[in-house]
């Protein structure tokens, strides 16, 4: 009894025992990893890169030196993780380079840069991003610029006259655009000198091309809400139509001498007088007794006349063109 007990506890104990160590037979081999698929082929790019700042012509930018600029590349299609590189190119070589990351921007990547035009001369900007897992290496074309502190005076021509001709019609002053300096050029100079408060020539010094470039300097009317009116600012001597509360149109004149001064106030426009009078007035608008807006062969830089608002001949056509009846104009220091 006592043995058959022992036998089937030893039977038990041997039923828990795993049967491959009874039989020590080797471990299963597991199934071969099926080799890895190709990796991922690299996107190809393009890019464009843009600049703001300072004045184009068909070739090249022109900077007034000191002047910051923004560039701005596109790049197609978006693939995170890149960086674009600019790169400053002066005499065929690379003086500079910025990073920046290509971030997503209305489906596209987009990367802007900072920079100053520190010194005169020309230069090229261009963008490369390198090859990467992701995305292949594509650059952009170049940006010509041309960088100095510029000036000009009567009888120039050429692309910075242009300029400064399209900057000042930009900024509201009367002005041809012709790329020669001439006559006209030189009154939108005095105009926009005097109305900057930075003497009274009409020749354009840095100053003026500085601020020109910049988009600054236009006149500020004080009277924005007035409707479509006329303003004279006795302190700077110019003379402003303004419409949808800007300056349309900025002109170099002349009131009332210190013994015959011009009257103050708001008037209204109500008599033209085509031609030219007996007093040598051409073009005139009366807005209060015999004071006039009109054109006169003699517009100084200081008050000169006997009251009336001078502007020069050629300029008076325009400005009675722009004249209404009942118009309003504003007379003030």
């Amino acid at each position: 009894m006592k043995r058959s007990l022992i036998l089937a506890i030893s039977l038990v104990a041997l039923a828990g025992v795993p049967s491959q160590a009874l039989a020590q037979a080797p471990p299963p081999v597991p199934p071969a990893t099926p080799p890895a698929g190709p990796a991922p082929e690299a996107k190809a790019g393009e890019a464009s890169l843009k600049v703001r700042g300072g004045m184009p012509t068909r070739r090249l930018r022109f900077l007034f030196r000191g002047q910051q600029l923004v560039a701005v590349t596109k790049v197609k299609p978006f693939v995170a993780g890149q960086v674009a590189v600019l790169e400053v190119i002066q005499g065929g070589k690379v003086v500079a380079r910025r990073k920046a990351e290509i971030r997503r921007s209305k489906g596209a990547g987009r990367a802007a840069f900072r920079l100053k035009a520190r010194r005169s001369g020309k230069f090229a900007l261009r963008v490369r991003h390198r090859a990467t897992a992701q995305q292949r290496a594509f650059r952009t074309q170049k940006v010509r610029l041309v960088s100095g502190r510029f000036r000009a005076g009567g009888g120039e021509r050429g692309a910075k006259v242009t300029l400064l001709q399209r900057g000042l019609k930009r900024l509201g002053f009367a002005v041809p655009v012709s790329g020669l300096f001439d006559a006209g050029t030189a009154r939108a100079v005095t105009a926009f000198r005097k109305t900057n408060r930075m003497g009274t020539d009409g020749y354009a010094i840095p100053g003026v091309y500085s601020r020109v470039f910049r988009q600054r300097g236009a006149f500020k009317p004080r009277h924005p809400r007035a409707g479509r009116h006329v303003e004279f600012d006795w302190s700077r001597q110019v003379l402003a139509l303004i419409d949808d509360g800007r300056a349309k149109r900025v002109y170099h004149a002349s009131s009332g001498k210190a013994s015959t001064p011009t009257v103050f106030g708001v008037f209204e426009f109500y008599r033209k007088e085509p031609g030219t009078n007996s007093h040598g007035m051409v073009q005139s608008n009366y807005f209060i007794g015999g004071y006039a807006i009109h054109g006169y062969p003699s517009v100084p830089n200081y008050p000169a006349s006997h009251g009336c608002i001078r502007v020069p001949i050629p300029n008076a056509y325009q400005i009675d063109s722009q004249i209404a009846i009942g118009q309003k104009i504003f007379v003030y220091r």
